[in-house]
């Protein structure tokens, strides 16, 4: 059985912020219909061919994951990994991410298993950005 695309969901308080971080911000690509506040609906962002980022208001996240409690701001249930193909990518991105409002969690530069960087984005979420993919 093939899954594609696989879309992982994250609770964001602000579309309008949120949007702006991932598009602006990351330079991400949104994909879908226009909803009347001009952002896509369902907002969503092509990683690559076979993953999209999609962000659903916290109010309504519940409502996705069975009324289940959102983790609180800060709080991270999962780490999202990506590669940037080298050092500086590594770097750039990450000051990217700085530059569009998230928050640096772990400076780049080299760890015992590559060199990797790491932010978090508006609503928390945390983003491992490694040059290389993990062993």
């Amino acid at each position: 059985m093939k899954i594609s695309p696989v879309i992982v969901g994250l609770p964001i308080a602000d579309r309008r912020k949120s949007f702006d971080f991932y598009a602006a911000g990351l330079g991400l690509l949104p994909v879908g219909e226009i909803a009347e506040d001009g952002l896509s609906e369902p907002l969503q962002f092509q990683l690559n061919d076979g993953l999209r980022l999609m962000l659903i208001p916290t109010e309504g996240f519940g409502w996705v994951v069975g009324n289940r409690a959102v983790a609180q701001s800060g709080h991270s249930e999962c780490v999202i990994s990506i590669t940037a193909g080298s050092e500086s990518g590594v770097d750039e991105l990450v000051k990217k991410a700085v530059q569009a409002g998230g928050e640096i969690v772990s400076e780049p530069g080299q760890k015992p298993w590559g060199y990797v960087g790491a932010f978090a984005d508006l609503d928390g979420h945390v983003w491992q950005v490694t040059a290389d993919w993990l062993p």
